[in-house]
């Protein structure tokens, strides 16, 4: 496997709504701060003033569009968003931000109306990856070791492949990957690929004797070396032998990681879980930002005393309370210390953002973004987080598993 191409459709994705307007957002605690947005669109829910734009998303920002995506009517650098939140029930999408080039701390809220319930959703599903993954690339050492690919493996070869025994000899020897592979070599040696790449430039291709003569000259082999190096087939098998035990010795051995380039471009279902699951980031990190982000915003992981099982880390103004997802005998999912059963995570989710039941409060799909800056000169800021959290996390990170 190697690493993907990332394309334009990979890093950006553009959707239709229609623009409503924006208000100011007061700078206050954070949980009344969500409650003036909800107030806020709730009264919104009837403007019939609106106009049909295109918006684009990237970690990089937000950018508004007209309907013909001609002319750029607004963009927002991601570090200027604050947070992003929905209505799913009024088809509103919406997000916080400082105007761009204000020097004021001024917030405003702006307010969209999408097509239908889910199309919101999605819209701030894509936000909130985006913030997501804007924070994994500020913070790699954050991100979770299982979720990046493995290096492809390359195995060597020194058969002949249909030159004469002589320049086949020569050709072995400039591609043999030695370097600690057989006895008596140099630990101090230059790995394969680099003698690869730098002995290309040494022995062009041309014939025989005006490569050895090339070579000699830049001193890249010694005088009576071609001659001395004159492999028979059953050498180069004996020597092709250890090469590959070895090779299968190193296949025993952790592979060396490269990440994937991430990905927007993703169904509304692989997108809901990258976010309620706070893909890529590793667990004891997602349990930190959660701590700091709005009130009912929730965590899907592997239960932390029970792996097997899936649980739901919520944040409730009291801190963050785990509750572990159970399987009854219909083969029904429960949230525990709850009764209402359902046939899916989602219809789990999608029910008590709607319903308190027994919890304390409604699960909220509005997130924070933790690489909010509110400084326009970022060259003498750091990345601050818009608002602080009185508890922080204090739970045992566990291996994430596909349990759902």
């Amino acid at each position: 496997m190697g690493e993907a191409p990332v394309t334009e459709s990979d890093t950006t994705v553009t959707r239709s709504a229609e623009y409503v307007g924006s208000f100011p957002v007061d700078d206050c605690c954070l949980d009344d701060q969500i409650e003036q947005l909800h107030t806020q669109l709730r009264s919104l829910k009837t403007c019939k003033r609106s106009r049909p734009v295109s918006l684009k998303f990237s970690i990089k920002g937000v950018k508004m569009y007209d309907e013909d995506e001609t002319t750029l009517l607004m963009a927002h650098a991601l570090r200027r968003v604050s947070l992003s939140t929905a209505r799913p029930i009024d088809a509103q999408f919406a997000f916080v931000s400082h105007n761009p080039g204000s020097a004021d701390a001024q917030l405003y809220c702006h307010v969209f109306r999408a097509r239908h319930a889910r199309a919101a959703q999605f819209l701030n599903l894509l936000l909130c990856r985006c913030f997501q993954l804007c924070y994994l690339e500020k913070h790699p050492e954050e991100a979770l070791q299982d979720s990046v690919g493995s290096m492809p493996r390359r195995n060597p070869s020194l058969l002949n492949h249909g030159f004469p025994l002589s320049v086949s000899a020569l050709v072995s020897f400039r591609r043999a990957p030695f370097q600690g592979l057989l006895p008596g070599t140099k630990k101090n040696q230059k790995s394969s690929d680099d003698l690869h790449s730098s002995q290309d430039a040494v022995f062009p291709t041309s014939s025989p004797s005006l490569v050895r003569k090339e070579a000699i000259r830049n001193k890249g082999l010694r005088s009576g070396a071609f001659r001395s190096f004159t492999f028979t087939p059953h050498k180069q098998r004996s020597v092709q032998e250890r090469l590959s035990a070895s090779q299968e010795k190193d296949r025993d051995k952790p592979l060396v990681k490269r990440s994937r380039a991430p990905s927007l471009a993703e169904t509304e279902e692989a997108l809901a879980q990258a976010v309620w699951c706070w893909a890529g980031i590793a667990p004891d990190n997602s349990f930190s930002l959660l701590a700091d982000d709005v009130l009912g915003s929730y965590l899907l992981c592997p239960h932390p005393k029970k792996p097997k099982y899936g649980s739901l880390i919520i944040r409730f103004p009291s801190g963050l309370n785990t509750y572990l997802i159970e399987h009854t005998s219909k083969g029904k999912l429960i949230l525990e210390k709850c009764k209402t059963e359902f046939s899916s995570i989602v219809e789990l989710i999608e029910h008590y953002t709607d319903n308190w039941d027994e919890l304390p409060c409604l699960l909220s799909c509005a997130r924070v973004n933790h690489c909010y800056e509110w400084e326009e000169n970022t060259s003498k800021q750091q990345a601050v987080k818009p608002h602080k959290s009185l508890n922080k996390a204090n739970i045992k990170s566990t291996p994430r598993k596909d349990w759902v």
